[in-house]
């Protein structure tokens, strides 16, 4: 059923778009359009609205009410009333009855103190039938209530003339129906004498005929009730004036707009006072105002109030003798309005509308939403968006009808509707529309957004001009809502905005140009569960409750999300970086000691069990203000003459203020009399003049900062005398006494004395000069000044300078004098000599040592001054990259914090006092690598196309490689749960950045990891990328597939059991291969016997050496061999050299060369890969050979790096592979690999061509052979490794110099001596297996002895070592080696210790006693034929 909605709508939209008509699917059309579809049902919105809505009414009790209320449809609509939110049963009403235009009429209004049936809020409802329902605003009946006083009018007289108030307050409900009487009669209102809206009488201007007996009347539909009597008598003029005073002042009033409102002011006092008002400090003008009248009495009436009315209004009342002023604040509410209305929407099925609605009012109003007279209640579907907005999501049939928005505040309450029509949807045109989407999966889900693709129909394999929509929905819930991809071909969309931990139900329909087509199978998907974590806590207020303290005050946030059990409260000091913070266990919280008269914001963030919420927004506000916490500075005091002295100061210092700095209070005394003390207070100027002083009188000053809050602490007194007389200033000054000048280089220093005639005032001196002139420049100084020094001149040069003092009737009589300027007679310093022998040495990937000499220091290089170096360095990547200098007081320095692998260069300069050498020549270093520290970027996964058991893994290089990238290992598995070493691995190549995986399990998700290596170790892996493989294969493909079986590369394990036994030989052929049980037995007995042959030729050989070397070659061999070999059997050497191997097709073995008494050959499923720099380059004559063993190894391998398990066991084990980095304990493992060499070296340590001649060799560290790759034998080797009998390890030999003398079997055993020389420094425990002859280290794989068990289920163990020197326990090392989907228990290997050293010097002597050198290659000649004869048959 949802599934043809789906359609009738997509075909709906197509023909939109094909007409031009709007799109249904956006915001919908709005109520100005007749139709949304010329092809749709034509439906057009019905007129439906309210001609008059209730109001407001105050009535009394017993009188009859109408509510009116009327509604506009073109079929008669059906009127009910609500009365508190609950329909009016009026049927079986006699009181209330519905009168033909729907008004309600209640006769008789009931009101008593317990029984109130009538009073409340009433609505009106209109519905027509097959339409929908609208509800009017709310209307408000009040019955006002019993007669009651709550004040009564009181005896009082008045002056003729002034005004009189009689008070009578009743409830507001009854001030309407107050009336007064005089004497029993009727009081008639005029502009002289009115009423307060509180039922007051004032009576203004009084005569004597107001004189009289008064009461108030409340006349509210009963009995009238009666105030007590009060006399008023009228008082004649009095003789003598009378104080102002008010009998009524004005009160703060709240009204709403369109309303009245009367501020009474009632003075009275002889004179008559005069009232007039001011607003907001402004005289308010009410003559010619209709709005603002001034009542007789002074009393103010605003009517038709707006918002501009608000504010202060100020009643002043002034008879000429004195002025008194009151004042009240009016305060404007405003009932809601609607800025924008809701519109009408045409809208289909599952889109998604909006209904918008804006409000205004003061205070802010509420919204709620009814639709057909129902209040919508929010909800997954039904949202309230941006405060006052409706959403409906997923939109079904039900949801048509009429929706209003009803805006509602203290004052008033409003609606405003429209109507939603779900349009039938047209049906499709003819023609063949798409089957259903294939393949919906869901590639990426979050907490609240999911990202869905699939494939495109079968019906249109491209897909081009196909568009999807996409339908979902919760589960349970019959509301689907849809998302249409952004653009035809668009085979992927995210639905956002889902809820968390909920399961959503989608379906793909597609459509093209006839319409939508079949819908795909319903795919439900589980969003992730969110954190719940607390949201901001709401309605934070801070208040400054001193000047050293501010309260914070907050509400516990409405989504909690669990017990909330703390709060930090956050404050920062405006201006500042840093932010403090304080915990807090309430929702309050004081927080002292801040600065005084300062800016702080705060925050609040709740925290629960999952951690912090939402920070709630920052909230500002200043400490209190204080009095100024230190006094004004730089207090000087200037006597100007007898009788006044000028004061000047500066403020307080910064931060001393403690608010706004007002003014300042000035205080002065006479020295002789301390008592009497003058205050002064001025404004914020920052000088006064003191004027009235008494002649040659000495004063103390002091000053003190004013703000509102008080005085602070004053200055320390400062003492002037003022002049005995008052010097003349109506003539300039005479010449100054003396002038004295002292010439510097740059400089000259004037100095002076003042005129002898200090009777006339000097307001300071103007000193000239210049070279031959003293016009070219001039300098004025203050009177007090003695001395100045010109500044910037030249040196050797004669300068004119002149002196004159001036008052302010004019400069006196110039004072003449010259000088000359020394010349400069210290010499520049001459440079000193650059550093030289600057060398930088590497000490690790970050750190380089700069060494360096000074051929400016005596020859020990000893430095005795304080001369200084400065060492600077860069790196030209990137090309811009700025200079870093460090100083050193040594002759080196160590620079730190550089990057891995990077050439720097450095240079160095000297310094010593003022002279500086220039940089010295630039020496070159750089760092050395270090294991990438972040993994491959980018990493993608895609299927190959036509291949969809094949897929294409890219990626690009780290970004801190750190060095040189020799290899990248691809870890898969279809369980992204799995321990790492249960992933299957694939090596790749340094310099390549795709691979591709060949024969995946099809529609299983398969999750993917990189890691890069490169000469230091291995980098972290990257984040798992997941893909799932296609379904199905292409029709040309299915039959290869078929063909191949379960063979394919990820095919998942098949479960074989313990008893499974993996083929001895390298064969292992896939499952479903034409390879027989007889084939299998006879190869074995073959494999069995030319290895049982080759061992007893090897004894034969051996046995025969022995005999035929005679005793000077013995001498001659075993000189040669202590030099080059024999130290190997030496059990205290820390130097070890790698074992030899015996390499065979798929089979890695390592063997003791003793005569084990371990009857299980050791063996492992591939050769060890190595770089082709590993391999020594002996001989170019096996080159063929090597060829033809590589191409046994890797078979056909294609040249885009494609790997693939045809070929090798079902059971994919875990790879283990050798590093050039250094592990932390020594593992050798061998497990099937890609080579991560050239393509050209793929034969490596095991070559059967030349055994001898193969060993592996490094350029700085003898290295373990293989390395753990595994997650696990990384982190802890303690685990992976267990302990094992250790053999003997090989001290580095001392020289070479035999090597002219040695067999070519023996060239091997020499390199390595040297090799190891080089690297003896490095004490690394190295694997190692102790040969007794050069070619027992090759052995045929034996067949286990009768008697004995062999179980291929236990994993192929490497041979290991590692012993400390003299060290006599032996211990058991055993490497774990894990395979995918099954753990197997590890095997110990027992390796022989090697004989003493005596014994080993026996064996020697006794090899070399028979044969010549010729015979034994022959017989080597012959052994390697057979191994290759062997070789071969392995091969076929």
């Amino acid at each position: 059923m949802a599934a043809g909605r789906a359609r009738r709508l997509l075909g709906s939209l197509w023909i939109a778009l094909l007409l031009g008509q709007p799109d249904p699917a956006g915001a919908a059309a709005r109520s100005g359009s007749q139709s949304l579809l010329t092809g749709s049902l034509v439906r057009t919105f019905t007129p439906f609205y309210f001609l008059v809505e209730p109001m407001d009414i105050l009535s009394v009790r017993g009188a009859s009410v109408i509510m009116n209320c009327s509604a506009y449809c073109e079929t008669s609509p059906k009127i009910e009333w609500k009365k508190d939110g609950t329909f009016l049963n009026l049927v079986s009403d006699d009181r209330r009855q519905l009168l033909p235009d729907g008004s309600l009429l209640i006769n008789s209004v009931v009101h008593s103190k317990h029984n109130k049936p009538d009073e409340g809020y009433y609505q009106c409802v209109a519905t027509v039938e097959s339409l929908g329902t609208i509800v009017s605003r709310t209307a408000k009946l009040t019955v006002a209530g019993l007669p009651r006083f709550t004040s009564q009018p009181e005896s009082s007289s008045v002056y003729k003339g002034n005004s009189a108030i009689l008070n009578c307050e009743v409830n507001v409900d009854l001030a309407p129906f107050v009336r007064w009487e005089q004497d029993r009669q009727p009081v008639f209102l005029d502009d002289r004498v009115f009423k307060l809206p509180s039922g007051a009488l004032i009576i203004s201007n009084a005569t004597d005929t107001d004189g009289g007996i008064y009461r108030c009347i409340i006349e509210s539909g009963g009995t009238p009730k009666y105030s007590d009597e009060a006399e008023l008598k009228i008082l004649p003029d009095p003789e003598v004036p009378q104080n102002l005073m008010f009998v009524r002042q004005p009160s703060s009033l709240t009204k709403v707009t369109g309303q009245s409102a009367v501020f009474p002011c009632v003075a009275v006092g002889f004179p008559t006072p005069y009232i007039r008002w001011t607003r907001n400090e402004e005289e308010l003008i009410t003559e010619g105002y209709e709005r603002f009248l001034l009542l007789a009495g002074g009393s103010l009436e605003l009517s038709d109030i707006t918002e501009e009315d608000v504010g202060t209004y100020t009643c002043i009342a002034d008879n000429g003798n004195e002025t008194i002023e009151a004042q009240a604040e009016l305060t404007v509410q405003v009932p809601p309005e609607f800025l924008k209305r809701p519109a009408n929407i045409y809208a289909h099925e599952s889109m998604d509308i909006v209904f918008e609605c804006e409000v205004t009012g003061k205070p802010t109003p509420t919204v709620k939403w009814v639709k057909n007279g129902d209040m919508v209640i929010p909800s997954d579907y039904f949202k309230i968006v941006k405060e006052h907005n409706l959403q409906v999501l997923g939109l079904v049939k039900s949801d048509e009808g009429f929706y209003q928005c009803i805006a509602e505040n203290d004052v008033g309450n409003a609606q405003a509707g429209a109507q939603l029509i779900i349009l039938d949807l047209a049906p499709a045109t003819t023609g063949p529309s798409p089957s259903a989407p294939r393949d919906v999966v869901a590639t990426l889900v979050s907490t609240r957004f999911i990202r869905l693709t699939w494939r495109t129909p079968v019906s249109d394999p491209q897909g081009d001009n196909l568009t999807y929509s996409i339908f979902y929905t919760k589960e349970g819930i019959n509301r689907e809502r849809v998302e249409n991809t952004s653009r035809p071909g668009e085979t992927q969309v995210t639905i956002q905005n889902l809820m968390p931990e909920t399961v959503y139900v989608f379906r793909v329909v597609a459509q093209n140009k006839h319409g939508p087509g079949e819908s795909s199978a319903p795919l439900k998907v589980a969003t992730q569960p969110e954190v719940q974590l607390p949201g901001p806590a709401p309605n934070i207020r801070a208040h400054a409750s001193s000047p050293t303290s501010v309260t914070v005050t907050w509400e516990t946030p409405l989504s909690g999300n669990g017990e909330i059990q703390n709060y930090k409260l956050y404050y920062m000091e405006k201006g500042q970086e840093t932010e403090q913070d304080v915990d807090v266990g309430g929702l309050s919280y004081t927080i002292n000691g801040l600065k005084k008269y300062t800016e702080y914001s705060f925050r609040v963030v709740a925290y629960n069990k999952h951690g912090p919420g939402v920070s709630t927004h920052d909230v500002v506000v200043r400490t209190l203000s204080d009095v100024p916490s230190a006094p004004p500075q730089n207090l000087t005091l200037e006597v100007r003459n007898s009788k006044s002295i000028m004061l000047h100061w500066q403020p307080p210092p910064a931060g001393t203020h403690s608010g706004q700095i007002t003014g300042y209070k000035i205080r002065y005394r006479k020295v002789s009399r301390k008592s009497d003390v003058t205050e002064s207070i001025g404004g914020t100027q920052l000088f006064q003049l003191i004027e009235g002083l008494e002649r040659g009188t000495e004063y103390s000053f002091r000053v003190a900062a004013l703000t509102v809050n008080g005085t602070g602490p004053a200055t320390d007194w400062v003492s002037a005398e003022t002049f005995e007389s008052d010097l003349d200033e109506t003539r300039v000054p005479e010449v100054p006494s003396s002038l004295h000048v002292r010439p510097l280089v740059t400089s000259i220093v004037v100095s002076w004395t003042p005129p002898e005639n200090q009777n006339i005032v000097v307001r300071g001196y103007a000193i000239g000069y210049g070279i031959g002139s003293p016009h070219a420049q001039t300098i004025k100084v203050d009177y007090k000044q003695r001395y100045y020094t010109i500044e910037n001149l030249d040196p050797s040069s004669h300068y004119v300078i002149t002196l004159k003092a001036f008052n302010n009737v004019g400069e006196g009589i110039p004072l003449y004098e010259s000088a000359v300027t020394r010349p400069h007679s210290v010499p520049d310093p001459s440079p000193m000599m650059p550093p030289v022998g600057v060398q930088a040495s590497i000490l690790s990937h970050d750190t380089i040592r700069i060494t360096w000499a000074d051929n400016s220091l005596p020859k020990n290089q000893k430095i005795t001054d304080a001369r200084y170096y400065t060492v600077r360095w860069k790196t030209n990547i990137p090309a811009n990259t700025k200079y870093k200098t460090a100083n050193a007081t040594t002759l080196s320095y160590l620079v730190t914090g550089l990057k891995p692998n990077t050439l720097y260069e450095f240079s160095v300069m000297v310094t010593k006092g003022r002279r500086s050498s220039t940089w010295s020549m630039t020496a070159h270093g750089t760092t050395f690598e270090l294991v990438p520290t972040s993994p491959p970027k980018d990493v993608t996964v895609v299927s190959k196309e036509g291949k969809p058991r094949t897929i294409i893994v890219n990626w690009q290089p780290p970004s801190e490689a750190n060095g040189k990238i020799t290899g990248y290992i691809i870890y898969y598995s279809t369980d992204v749960n799995a321990e790492i070493h249960d992933w299957v691995i694939e090596p790749v190549v340094g310099n390549r950045l795709t691979h591709q995986i060949q024969e995946l399990t099809l529609d299983t998700p398969y999750y993917f990891k990189i890691q890069a290596r490169n000469s230091k170790g291995m980098g972290p892996m990257s984040e798992a990328v997941q893909f799932r493989t296609p379904k199905a294969e292409s029709s040309d493909k299915m039959p290869n597939d078929q063909a191949s079986g379960s063979a394919g590369k990820g095919s998942r394990p098949v479960d074989i059991g313990p008893d499974y036994k993996p083929p001895l030989g390298g064969s292992n052929s896939p499952h479903g291969s034409p390879t027989s049980p007889l084939d299998s037995n006879m190869l074995l007995v073959i494999i069995v016997s030319v290895g049982v042959i080759t061992i007893v030729i090897v004894v034969i050989v051996a046995v025969f050496c022995t005999r035929r070397t005679t005793s000077h070659q013995k001498k001659k061999r075993a000189a040669c061999k202590s030099v080059n070999g024999s130290h190997k059997y030496k059990g205290n050497s820390k130097d070890v050299k790698p074992p030899d191997l015996w390499i065979h097709h798929e089979r890695l073995e390592l063997k003791p060369i003793d005569k084990s008494p371990d009857p299980n050959p050791i063996m492992t499923d591939t050769p060890i890969p190595r770089n082709s720099q590993d391999i020594t380059p002996v001989d170019n004559s096996m080159d063929s050979n090597i060829h033809q063993r590589r191409n046994s190894y890797r078979g056909h391998e294609s040249e885009d790096s494609m790997s693939t398990l045809a070929g090798r066991r079902g059971m994919r084990p875990k790879m283990m592979m050798p590093f050039d980095s250094q592990p932390p304990q020594p593992v050798i493992s061998a497990h099937p690999i890609h080579s991560l060499d050239n393509p050209h070296h793929h034969f490596h340590s095991g070559s059967l061509a030349s055994p001898t001649r193969s060993y592996l060799h490094h350029q700085v560290n003898p290295w373990p052979i293989g390395t753990s790759m595994s997650h696990s034998d990384r982190a802890n080797s303690t685990e992976s490794v267990r302990n094992t009998p250790s053999t003997d390890t090989m001290p580095a030999s001392s020289s070479q110099t035999c090597a002219d003398h040695q067999d070519p079997e023996s060239t091997a055993g020499s390199y390595l001596a040297n090799a190891q020389e080089e690297d003896s420094a490095q004490n690394l425990p190295t694997a190692h297996v102790r040969p007794s002859h050069p070619l027992k280290s090759f052995a045929v794989p034996a067949v286990p002895p009768a008697g004995s068990t062999y179980d291929p289920a236990l994993p192929s163990t490497p041979l290991l070592t590692q012993q400390a020197p003299n060290h006599p326990v032996h211990s058991v090392k055993t490497a774990s080696i894990g395979t995918l989907g099954r753990t197997r228990p590890p095997m110990p290997v027992v390796v022989p210790s090697a004989p003493d050293v005596q014994e080993t010097a026996r064996m020697l002597e006794d090899s070399e006693s028979n044969y010549e050198p010729d015979e034994l290659t022959k017989e080597m000649a012959h052994l390697e034929g057979l191994m290759k004869d062997l070789n071969a048959i392995t091969t076929a």
